[in-house]
């Protein structure tokens, strides 16, 4: 693609056009090396965890989730997507991507970016570019800019989490769907290969998975949109998937953005559900090859796996589920949050 005029964009723009196949020299911040050499730590050397504020988090990253609370500057308009690992993040990016950039990319535009480019490779993964000191290709992203994240809300700065100009999204799913999906994942990008899935279930329920405890990811987000609906949009992946283009246009309204009723007429929120369905995106080309991420290249097609409900009956027996069921509920007591088995 040519290159684009920076100068006069307007946003959101995908982050790889801005960006094309630049890989920067990694190099982390390393005056957080003595903070992150401190931190309690659990796991191999391809699944190393190490627990700051409260949460486990990959030994690599742990720089970029101190740098990101110092040093990340929000512009009025931001829109950060929030979610634990494999609850729909792909997903959610390819919705308010095509929501928000809809008049500069009609979806009938045969070059449109999500015909192109991954989902990945359109919203950016914040705290991994701030652990590769690759922060200040943010800046060059023209605003409205969406970006993404998996820290916690207490983990957020305050001028981000707290601020009336930015709008936060965010998903979470079941979480024993979520678990297996995770596993999944995992070792479809080569990692973890001498753990089980036992082992993995076994961290989630002492609430030391990847960005764990689980219920502390969820219960921080839900308390904040009872907080600050206007700010926070809570959004569950089942019900997503049982009507998706009611999804979007709550999207939409949230972000501002909402359909006309030209727009609905000509059926727009349909045709955005579809163009990010699961399965289009999983046979598109751009989804088929190729690979995205900072620290480790994950093949784009690990990002679609099933994105069904229900998955974890084929990876647990009635006993696992039964006792993570009774963790969450009592980690979840008294919110008015709850998951169905």
């Amino acid at each position: 693609m040519a290159a684009l005029d920076k100068s006069c964009l307007v946003g959101p723009v995908p982050f790889k056009d801005v960006h094309g196949d630049d890989d920067h020299v990694i190099s982390p911040p390393d005056e957080y090396a003595d903070i992150v050499s401190t931190l309690p730590s659990i796991g191999s050397p391809d699944l190393h965890l190490r627990l700051y504020q409260d949460v486990w988090l990959f030994n690599e990253l742990v720089p970029g989730f101190i740098s990101v609370q110092r040093r990340f500057t929000p512009r009025p308009g931001d829109v950060l997507l929030a979610s634990p690992p494999k609850c729909g993040t792909t997903w959610l990016k390819a919705l308010a991507f095509a929501t928000m950039a809809r008049a500069a990319y009609p979806l009938s535009d045969a070059d449109h970016p999500l015909l192109r480019l991954n989902p990945h490779e359109c919203v950016p993964f914040m705290e991994a570019l701030f652990s590769a000191g690759q922060e200040a290709k943010l800046d060059a992203l023209p605003s409205p800019r969406v970006l993404h994240t998996h820290m916690h809300h207490s983990m957020l700065p305050r001028s981000l989490a707290d601020n009336p100009d930015c709008k936060i999204v965010f998903v979470c799913r079941e979480p024993k769907d979520m678990l297996v999906s995770t596993w999944h994942f995992i070792k479809s990008a080569g990692g973890s290969s001498n753990s089980s899935f036992s082992d993995l279930f076994e961290l989630a329920c002492e609430g030391k998975n990847p960005y764990g405890p689980i219920w502390g990811h969820i219960l921080g987000y839900w308390r904040a949109s009872k907080a600050a609906p206007e700010r926070v949009l809570f959004l569950r992946y089942e019900e997503m998937l049982a009507d998706p283009v009611s999804a979007v246009r709550e999207l939409a309204r949230f972000l501002g953005v909402p359909f006309s009723a030209a727009e609905e007429a000509a059926g727009l929120p349909m045709d955005i559900t579809a163009m990010c369905s699961i399965d289009t995106m999983r046979g598109l080309d751009a989804n088929k090859k190729g690979s995205s991420g900072t620290f480790v290249k994950f093949p784009h097609e690990t990002f679609f796996r099933k994105g069904v409900v229900g998955d974890w009956v084929n990876h647990m027996s009635p006993e696992m589920a039964r006792r993570i069921d009774a963790i969450v509920e009592d980690k979840l007591r008294g919110s008015g949050l709850t998951f169905s088995s």
